[in-house]
């Protein structure tokens, strides 16, 4: 277990998400994810290194917005958008992190394909306030 606070460890992955997904700044993300990292997601590969490729080849328009974030001890959950990646349309993702040492040690995600108005059982939308435009 880390040193850090559970709002130190959210401030921590809004910015490491940031530094990566929307500044594309690969240098400045190396201080933010581990060495070791771990990754579960089914459809990144393996390291840190797999992280960083898998978004060298996604498309500059890439934009992550966060929304709901929540964190206990070493663990940070946030809901956000991933936009502008190619796909045709938007993903939703709950990410889990786990902190280690004051950087990003370890990930699982969940992550499904953005409704519009009209696919929306519900007539909610699935991130924020309103469906995109």
């Amino acid at each position: 277990m880390t040193n850090t606070t559970p709002e130190q460890n959210k401030a921590l992955v809004l910015e490491a998400f940031d530094t990566l997904f929307n500044k594309r700044d690969y240098v400045a993300a190396e201080r933010f994810w581990s060495a070791d990292y771990v990754q579960h997601s089914a459809h990144i590969a393996p390291g840190r290194e797999g992280l960083f490729d898998l978004i060298r080849g996604i498309p500059a328009t890439l934009k992550y917005e966060a929304g709901l974030i929540l964190a206990e001890r070493d663990y940070v959950i946030v809901h956000g958008r991933f936009s502008g990646f190619g796909g045709p349309v938007s993903w939703i993702a709950a990410d889990i992190l786990r902190i280690e040492d004051g950087v990003l040690a370890e990930h699982w995600d969940v992550i499904q394909d953005e409704a519009s108005r009209t696919d929306s059982k519900s007539g909610a939308p699935m991130f924020g306030e309103s469906f995109p435009a």
